[in-house]
């Protein structure tokens, strides 16, 4: 292996300069996003009062392929981009699989994750439009730890609603949104309606995203100069997040391969259409065969298990209809340690990507992840996130098939984040006290009769 390289990485000026919008070459355009009342659909200036107009224009931009990223937003990447492509040669070794297996390692950015990608851009288009203050949810903080840094990158106030059973999971990400100077607010609250109104039916309630999306949807609705942001989802998320593959596309040309292969971790879409869209164009305009799996917990299995209809965004109804796959806005999701993935809906791009054959998903128990984590930790030297261990548990068992076929196929996975601040998670898979949990078609049956009822 001495003479094997082993890291891949671009210059500054190998940087890409722009972004992908896939939603430009797909011969099935996403569905609109529908308002709620009318169920007419919506145009970009009908987003306005939630998110930066700029945003907006990403968002249902279905023409242009590629979209300059701003010179402000280059200058803040250049802090932790590129980020390497890394052979694991140690997990292939562990394997003993003919695959070459690489990950895109994402957990080198400030904050440990990818989600800084989107959180700069995002602060930057509402700094620019005059914007004085952002608000937004997150699950396992990763999401609200870039918000807030990028918050202060550019001079705005941050409010973020952390779902309530991470927020006391995951104490150390709360003080780190709070060190970049976020206000930190345990969802659901007594400071919204939908917080209340949640609280009143079960004042136990644990939360979920759903339930701080509303939250900090209706912050934003009532607060002069406040704009909304989103971690996931959105298409205009996954056009930021596409710098991962575009950069990971330069990266396997200079390692002298071609992914069979592209996976990632799956809560609403964010760094797996990150990783995934740019390979994929060439799947949709060059004929390429290379197979694209999300990777999903087997507690919330909206790809695997959900059905493809229009749905709220949140639990409230505060959001437009998205045309998604979904386990319906009102599923409450087990208490996983994965916090991130914890979304009952697929974004639009993705639902429509996996409708049309272009993709295709797996969901993964718990305690497969972290069994997964833990061999890639001591394989690579890597404590992953518990989002991330999805990813890795799939690009396994498909280095384990290629162990039985001895074929030599070239599998990326995303490396969404570290799990440096996840340990407790580890600590109970090591004591034997990590529960698994699976979500039956009955549960997801009634609970699509009775969205059916509400849309």
């Amino acid at each position: 292996m001495s003479n094997k390289q082993k890291r891949f990485f671009l210059t500054e000026e190998e940087i890409p300069t722009q972004w992908y919008n896939i939603q430009a070459d797909m011969p099935n355009k996403p569905l609109p996003p529908l308002n709620p009342k009318t169920k007419q659909p919506m145009a970009a200036e009908d987003l306005y009062p939630i998110f930066a107009k700029e945003l907006c224009h990403q968002e249902l931009n279905t023409t242009d392929s590629w979209i300059d990223i701003p010179e402000e937003v280059r200058d803040m990447y250049k802090y932790y981009r590129s980020t390497p492509l890394v052979r694991a040669y140690g997990l292939e070794k562990a394997l003993g699989t003919p695959a070459h297996i690489y990950f895109k390692n994402e957990s080198v950015s400030p904050v440990g994750s990818h989600k800084l990608n989107s959180a700069l851009p995002q602060a930057y288009y509402c700094k620019k439009e005059g914007v004085t203050n952002v608000t937004t949810e997150t699950g396992a903080g990763q999401w609200g730890c870039a918000l807030s840094y990028a918050a202060k990158v550019f001079g705005l106030e941050a409010a973020v609603y952390q779902v309530k059973i991470s927020y006391e999971q995951k104490p150390y990400r709360r003080s780190i949104m709070q060190s970049y100077g976020a206000q930190v607010t345990a969802s659901p609250s007594m400071s919204t309606r939908a917080g209340k109104d949640v609280l009143t039916k079960d004042p136990n309630n644990q939360g979920s995203l759903g339930t701080a999306i509303s939250e900090a949807v209706e912050l934003a609705m009532t607060t002069p100069n406040c704009k909304y942001v989103l971690g996931s989802v959105l298409n205009h998320v996954a056009l930021h997040q596409t710098i991962i593959g575009l950069e990971a596309e330069k990266q396997m040309e200079k390692a002298g391969e071609y992914p069979d292969i592209v996976i990632g971790c799956f809560g609403g879409g964010s760094n797996f259409g990150g990783i995934s869209f740019p390979f994929m164009r060439h799947n949709i305009k060059d004929g390429k065969k290379t197979r694209f799996i999300a990777a999903e917990p087997a507690s919330c299995p909206k790809l695997t298990h959900g059905v493809f209809q229009y749905d709220f965004g949140d639990l409230s109804g505060l959001t437009p209809l998205l045309p998604m796959y979904t386990l319906g806005h009102n599923f409450m999701p087990a208490n996983i340690h994965a916090g991130g993935l914890r979304y009952h809906g697929a974004g639009m791009i993705i639902s429509q990507l996996l409708k049309d054959g272009y993709m295709e998903a797996a969901d993964v128990k718990q305690t497969e992840t972290f069994k997964a984590g833990l061999l890639f930790s001591k394989c690579e030297g890597i404590i992953p996130a518990p989002e991330s261990n999805h990813a890795i548990a799939v690009a396994i068992r498909e280095a384990l098939k290629c162990k039985e076929t001895g074929e030599e196929k070239v599998i990326l996975f995303n490396l969404s984040g570290h799990g440096l601040i996840d340990m407790a998670a580890y600590d109970q898979y090591l004591s034997g006290s990590l529960q698994d949990y699976e979500v039956t078609d009955e549960e997801v049956t009634k609970n699509i009769h009775e969205l059916e009822k509400i849309i």
